[in-house]
């Protein structure tokens, strides 16, 4: 009886884990040390995040290559190239479509003129995750699909190797390259001065300052007459950078 009862006991602690297990790549990983990796790109081999020390990254993955969404958005990544190095981040795209056909892809855009632009040069890695590695480690497939194609999702990762942001996007809708600038800025401005940022928020605009924790604090926050402050209300406080 004993021996019945402990293989029942360590049937039920293993269901359990492959229970824990599954809910945990239900969905993509949205914060939380993003996970490290070795893949094949376009660009040579990548050791993620060693290769990148000290960067932002940003990993943009999409479902299959030679589609007309993706590669709008390929290339406008590629024609605000600049303006993220400036920002000393590190774009980093992914699908689970193979390198050969990756490279074919990248001839074919940088080929293309598009929206007034001239033909760009993609100076920016596309991971070949043909064997779902990178994909499963982030959650980024498909759920419900037998195509095995990843999501088109947007991950933020600090210079600490942290994930800040998740964005998700559904396979119709092109993503929009200036809101994912403006969010990058606006995690940086975070961390640089401690502070928050409101609705409809562009560089330069006022930030927030963490709110006071009672009308008190709020109250020795006004004594101090700082031109740089200005009160909504007592829990909430603008500030010029």
């Amino acid at each position: 009886m004993k021996n019945v009862m402990s293989i029942l006991l360590v049937v039920l602690l293993s269901t359990n884990g492959i229970s824990q297990t599954r809910a945990e790549r239900s969905g993509p990983l949205t914060s939380g040390t993003a996970p490290s990796f070795k893949a094949t790109s376009t660009m040579g081999d990548i050791n993620f995040p060693d290769d990148y020390f000290g960067k932002w990254k940003i990993l943009f993955s999409h479902p299959a290559d030679f589609t007309p969404v993706c590669t709008s958005e390929i290339l406008a990544l590629a024609a605000s190239h600049e303006e993220f190095k400036k920002l000393k981040t590190q774009l980093i795209v992914i699908s689970t479509d193979g390198l050969n056909s990756h490279i074919e892809w990248v001839k074919s855009m940088e080929s293309i003129s598009y929206e007034g632009f001239s033909p760009v040069k993609i100076d920016f890695p596309l991971i070949a995750d043909n064997e779902l590695v990178v994909s499963k480690l982030y959650g980024l497939l498909q759920s419900n699909s037998k195509e095995r194609k990843d999501i088109r999702g947007v991950v933020f990762i600090d210079t600490e190797n942290k994930i800040r942001a998740f964005f998700h996007y559904p396979n119709s809708v092109g993503r929009n390259i200036e809101e994912i600038k403006r969010t990058l800025i606006a995690l940086q401005t975070e961390d640089k001065h401690g502070v928050q940022t409101p609705a409809n928020w562009q560089p330069g605009n006022e930030v927030l300052i963490k709110s006071p924790s009672s009308i008190q604090e709020a109250e020795k926050l006004e004594r101090k007459q700082d031109a740089n402050l200005r009160k909504v209300t007592w829990y909430m406080w603008f500030k010029k950078l």
